[in-house]
């Protein structure tokens, strides 16, 4: 069995550069997981943030789920992120010293049934670095066409 893709943060690699990435686990209510089940969730908009307890995903947003009735959750509250401490040091480190962000690039269920998030970490693109890599990435589409027009 594999994993369930939830929702996918495609722009991510259109803004940043990602360097490496990390699955963590995260901390969420009963009706989160049921809308999550239904497909509704949306990370375009959201990053990692550390706080005094901990590493939170902020501004993602779950749809609230449709017979939560007064059991119903906030859709974007922060919601804690569950890694190892080392882990954690570690992240923390690369954010504060690089300057780097950590920015979610999946939210899926996995092999076990449990939500994980994808985490980069990831540093801005500027706008010419953003052209740049369209420019790449048409070169190599027109490559791959000459090549199949060869053979």
């Amino acid at each position: 069995m594999a994993q369930k893709l939830i929702a996918e943060n495609r722009k991510a690699r259109h803004n940043y550069f990602i360097e490496d990435d990390v699955e963590a686990g995260i901390m969420l209510v009963g009706t989160e997981v049921k809308s999550l089940r239904n497909g509704g969730a949306n990370i375009q908009e959201s990053y990692a943030s550390f706080e005094n307890d901990g590493l939170y995903l902020v501004n993602a947003h779950i749809a609230e789920y449709d017979f939560g009735n007064r059991y119903n959750h906030e859709p974007s509250r922060p919601r804690k992120l569950l890694l190892h401490k080392r882990e954690l040091a570690k992240l923390f480190a690369q954010v504060q010293r690089a300057g780097k962000t950590l920015i979610p690039l999946s939210l899926y269920f996995n092999e076990r049934g449990k939500v994980k998030v994808k985490l980069g970490i990831a540093a801005g693109k500027k706008k010419h670095d953003k052209r740049e890599t369209e420019k790449k990435r048409d070169w190599s589409r027109e490559k791959q066409r000459l090549l199949k027009a060869n053979h």
